[in-house]
């Protein structure tokens, strides 16, 4: 009878542990996806804002030399990803091929002049700081004119400040909820061993020894849970990556190594600041409340 009772007691505390690491483990994972998505959006505006550029035209009677020149110092500017010589024979083409007719023969002449375009670094992709570079390209004597579309850049940026707002405030309720249930999931568990924690206390066992077991079992809780997290946010970038191989070049290792070591630093803090909070708690109730 007495064994029966034992293998029942082991069961019910093996069920209890495993309740409590695949609870925390959900919730890990629903914060890591959540990083994953703000990653992601921060990687598609950055994406977004560096595709964001100008054309800059090049006089006539510059030659080609002195373009390729000025084209060579511009990709050593700080505010420039990248650069493309458009030569006045391209320009035309890409022309002809969108209106569908040669113009230049209906001419008689090319009136269009050489460009570079150039596409800026994501944190310049704003009309303040293209406002300022307009300025100190057109002072360039090869320069004739800067053309980019300045209410598509205003657009763009307001979009993406609206998406951000709206990331943010969700990622703060979720953070908020998911503490709270790991937090419960946690009180629970110990909330079943109050009597072990009393019966501690009556033999004169120490707050901090009292403490010590139920700290380090939930940080290697936290540690499991956090394993397991990992192991589906690794699933679901593998099949994300098959099913929107466009998305591969907006992923990094280093973004998902930042990522895991979060979520593993979150299992743990949250594990063993809930823990804490919940021990204690049993450590100051009083007789009466206790049952």
């Amino acid at each position: 009878m007495a064994h029966n009772e034992d293998r029942l007691s082991r069961r019910r505390l093996q069920s209890s542990t495993a309740t409590t690491i695949i609870s925390i483990s959900l919730v890990l994972f629903m914060l890591g996806l959540l990083g994953l998505i703000v990653l992601h959006a921060q990687k598609l505006s950055d994406y977004v804002k560096e595709n964001i550029g100008f054309s800059v035209i090049i006089k006539e009677e510059i030659k080609e030399s002195g373009i390729i020149e000025f084209q060579k110092k511009l990709d050593l500017e700080p505010f420039v990803k990248s650069t493309e010589y458009i030569t006045r024979e391209r320009a035309a083409k890409e022309l002809t091929d969108e209106l569908g007719e040669d113009f230049v023969d209906f001419l008689g002449f090319n009136p269009l002049l050489a460009s570079i375009d150039i596409r800026l670094q994501a944190a310049y992709a704003n009309n303040d700081s293209l406002a300022m570079l307009e300025q100190k390209l057109i002072a360039n004597p090869r320069v004739k004119e800067v053309f980019y579309h300045k209410s598509l850049v205003e657009l763009v940026n307001q979009n993406i400040r609206r998406i951000s707002m709206v990331l943010l405030a969700f990622t703060a309720v979720l953070m908020l909820i998911s503490i709270a249930l790991i937090n419960n999931t946690i009180r629970l568990s110990v909330y079943s061993k109050r009597f072990i924690i009393r019966s501690m206390q009556l033999v004169g066992a120490t707050q901090s020894f009292i403490r010590k077991p139920f700290l380090i079992k939930s940080l290697v809780h936290g540690l499991i849970s956090a394993l397991i997290a990992i192991v589906l946010l690794a699933v679901v970038l593998y099949f994300s990556r098959k099913a929107l191989p466009e998305m591969v070049d907006m992923q990094d290792i280093d973004m998902f190594l930042s990522l895991f070591g979060i979520v593993t630093v979150l299992g743990l803090i949250i594990t063993g600041f809930s823990t804490l909070l919940a021990v204690r708690k049993f450590l100051r109730i009083s007789q009466d409340r206790l049952f």
